[in-house]
């Protein structure tokens, strides 16, 4: 048998076709994965030019209309600073008045959904996608991620698939947060729990202007 690739195979009956598994494949199957494959390299370039942009380009103006091309929604008022990474802007809705700290990464696999008046910190990670350490085949599972309005997620905090961050909650920094938060909690820790609750029930504050050039 001779190896074109890794998944086609070349012998006295033919050409055979494996997935990455080594489970064989029809030739249907195989000119789909071939297609899908494709498809996800031309995604991957568009991805890698509006990284470019995210990190070089220093006018939110730029950045936000560039975003917005790629398939982020994004509301009025809204900025999203310097480095800000996305995986699949397509699945990414941010509300008005939101600010997005500089190097953030948003998933958008599956729907990330973020509210009006959030203040994410720097270098914050949201995620709605993971893989299944128990399947066979290491597939990934997605999930559905929500912060609503008034949420404030401090400097390095993580936010894992299937999460809801209720109305004017708030994550500490460096916090891991894997269950959903309940309106106006304050979480912290790995894995995140409770350490109090918010005073301030009636928010009604906008967190105005970005600077020009952040």
């Amino acid at each position: 048998m001779y190896p074109y690739s890794e998944n086609i195979k070349i012998n006295k009956k033919g050409i055979t076709f494996t997935d990455k598994h080594g489970k064989s494949m029809s030739l249907n199957m195989a000119v789909n994965k071939a297609i899908i494959r494709i498809i996800n390299i031309l995604k991957d370039a568009q991805l890698f030019l509006v990284h470019l942009v995210s990190l070089h380009v220093p006018i939110h103006s730029i950045r936000k209309a560039v975003f917005k091309f790629a398939g982020v929604k994004i509301g009025r008022g809204t900025t999203i600073h310097m480095g800000c990474r996305f995986f699949n802007p397509l699945g990414v809705e941010i509300g008005e008045d939101t600010k997005v700290g500089n190097n953030a990464f948003l998933d958008g696999r599956a729907q990330l959904k973020i509210g009006d008046h959030v203040d994410i910190a720097s270098e914050v990670m949201i995620y709605n996608s993971e893989h299944n350490i128990e399947d066979p085949e290491f597939k990934a599972v997605e999930e559905f991620v929500k912060i609503k309005d008034y949420c404030f997620v401090g400097p390095r905090a993580i936010i894992l698939p299937g999460v809801t961050v209720g109305r004017g909650s708030v994550i500490a920094a460096g916090a891991v947060v894997t269950k959903s938060v309940d309106d106006y909690q304050i979480v912290a820790g790995i894995p995140a729990v409770v350490i109090g609750t918010r005073k301030n029930k009636n928010l009604d504050y906008k967190l105005g202007r970005a600077r020009l050039f952040q």
